[in-house]
């Protein structure tokens, strides 16, 4: 298909869980890895980007599963910019099996941000030709992952950043905070299988920093989860859905 971006990946032991399947942040990881893919072919590769004082941050993550991808699997990820939306962009996928058949989509929204002054830029302000692909669309520009009031949330653990889980931007990765909900769940909750994953970041995490996790009840199918720092500002919001 023109003007979208598919790579093919094995999924290797390190990658999966106690359950041979995929991890959800492994998934989010190959998902990043196939935008960073898209985006460099189309010209404005890393150092480019570095150049001109410029990154990409991710603000918004809709992921639905029919399964999650098995040890020694080869997936195929498809990828594409579906255009602007204000100051954002939009970025579907789909995620294919052996046997071409799908089982996982996304729909994602970034935004381009200035590095030094950590400001949101206007699309016009990109200085590289990338082309819109209007053929598919994986669903609706996603909504911002909020919580209701009426949502109990309470305590579940607290971790701090490490090297482990920074990026090349000195702060924690993306992929890294679908951990900080799995490991909130109860041994029972994990034996279940994922549906669905949505996550809006809200203020990225550096090194150092302590991250106070909490979550709801399993209600209805659905955990949802915050990150927040000690003073109650809050890193992300975000749910899983589990199958029935």
């Amino acid at each position: 298909m023109g003007n979208t971006w598919t790579v093919e990946h094995l999924i290797y032991s390190n990658e999966i869980d106690y359950k041979a399947t995929c991890r959800l942040s492994n998934l989010l990881s190959l998902m990043q890895r196939a935008a960073d893919g898209d985006v460099e072919h189309m010209g404005g590769t890393r150092d480019q980007m570095v150049a001109h004082n410029m990154g990409w941050m991710l603000t918004t993550i809709d992921l639905v599963c029919e399964r999650m991808p098995k040890f020694n699997e080869i997936v195929t990820i498809t990828t594409w910019n579906k255009g602007t939306k204000g100051p954002l962009w939009l970025r579907d996928f789909r995620i294919f099996d052996e046997s071409n058949q799908e089982i996982a989509k996304a729909c994602t929204l970034w935004a381009l941000v200035d590095t030094d002054k950590r400001k949101v830029l206007r699309p016009s302000a990109y200085p590289f030709e990338i082309n819109p692909y209007s053929e598919d669309s994986v669903g609706p520009v996603p909504d911002k992952m909020n919580i209701s009031d009426e949502v109990e949330l309470y305590d579940s653990y607290t971790m701090t950043v490490h090297y482990s889980g920074i990026d090349s931007n000195g702060h924690l990765n993306n992929a890294r905070y679908a951990d900080l909900c799995m490991d909130a769940l109860t041994v029972e909750e994990l034996d279940q299988a994922i549906h669905g994953f949505h996550i809006t970041y809200h203020h990225e995490a550096k090194m150092g920093e302590v991250i106070h996790i909490l979550r709801s009840d399993l209600t209805d199918g659905v955990i949802y989860f915050r990150g927040q720092s000690q003073d109650g500002s809050r890193y992300y919001d975000a749910c899983l859905r589990m199958m029935d």
